[in-house]
């Protein structure tokens, strides 16, 4: 039975999914109770840990694998229905193609099997070649590619057919800068257009600089769901100063107050955790002589969200945890 919903690109409904690693094995959870929605014409980030349940979720909405319990939806048709399925366009984490087709056949088999006509096959893959930055490449085997182009080229096959809702998965993964920008430009096309995007990253710069909303999983739970400004503290977590006229050894006083302090041979700056005590060192340090150079505040990120949010629930990986301190 569908789930309309005139709002809503995915939803989801008690979603669960357990597997049996073999006999006389423990039962690993890989979802629990999971429930969603994502609203149509929206970027929504999917965000956790490996082994959180991100891939296992996109599995489930694109049909590559079915959920032990709950149910999902695409635009009102459950997924589990092939016709459902015909509205979104895929990207896998590690996108395979047939090594011996160049990106022009590549992207016209994809186009066939999508039910696309000729010229609409070539229209899309001329326009999409070079959004990706691919025209130069568009002859070359598949083998030659290298993995930031692979990206390029899964980006580019699954929004070749212009479907309503795009899902990818680590779509930043093995991305230079350039690349990663030309992705977040395209993502945010696909937005322009009325499309809806649901990816999975674990870049949460760019997550927090495009999507509308984004949900943290830790552990196969929802941890924590909505609008970016919502989630994140308003409130100033930490302050920057720099200072000329310091002597390079610092201010005794300052060390007790400041979270971090340090000499950089020329300016003196100062890491504190509250703006009483940016001016607190700010007054002492000018009477001292010193010049403000710089005060910069700091807002939490929604890198130290999601770290705050998973670590409340039973822990963030080592690499998040580790990021942040530095």
């Amino acid at each position: 039975m569908a789930n309309s919903s005139s709002d809503s690109a995915i939803r989801t409904a008690g979603l669960g999914m357990t597997y049996s690693p073999g006999l006389f094995q423990p039962t690993k959870v890989g979802l629990q109770n999971l429930d969603l929605e994502v609203p149509k014409g929206s970027i929504y980030g999917y965000l956790g840990q490996n082994g959180a349940g991100k891939t296992t979720t996109i599995k489930i909405l694109t049909g590559l694998q079915f959920s032990t319990t709950g149910s999902a939806w695409i635009f009102g048709g459950d997924v589990r229905n092939s016709a459902t399925r015909k509205s979104i366009g895929f990207m896998p984490e590690n996108p395979y193609f047939y090594e011996y087709l160049s990106a022009d056949e590549t992207l016209d088999f994809y186009g066939k099997l999508s039910g696309m006509d000729r010229t609409s096959r070539k229209r899309r893959t001329d326009e999409l070649l070079t959004e990706f930055g691919l025209n130069h490449a568009r002859t070359i085997n598949m083998r030659n590619y290298s993995k930031g182009m692979r990206q390029r080229l899964g980006l580019a096959q699954a929004m070749l057919h212009s479907p309503p809702l795009v899902i990818l998965d680590e779509p930043m993964s093995g991305l230079d800068p350039m690349g990663r920008r030309d992705v977040r430009n395209a993502i945010l096309k696909l937005r322009d257009n009325g499309q809806t995007v649901f990816f999975s990253s674990h870049i949460l710069g760019d997550v927090e600089e495009i999507c509308d909303r984004v949900c943290v999983l830790n552990q196969g739970k929802k941890v924590a769901e909505g609008p970016i400004a919502s989630l994140l503290e308003h409130k100033i977590i930490e302050v920057k100063l720099a200072f000329t006229g310091v002597a390079t050894e610092g201010n005794p006083v300052v060390v007790k107050l400041a979270t971090r302090q340090w000499h950089d041979g020329v300016q003196y700056h100062v890491l504190v955790d509250s703006e009483e005590k940016a001016a607190q060192i700010t007054d002492l340090l000018q009477k001292n002589g010193a010049v403000l150079r710089a005060m910069i505040p700091h807002k939490e990120s929604l890198e130290e969200y999601f770290v705050r949010v998973t670590m409340a629930d039973g822990g963030a990986g080592p690499e998040y945890a580790s990021r942040t301190k530095a």
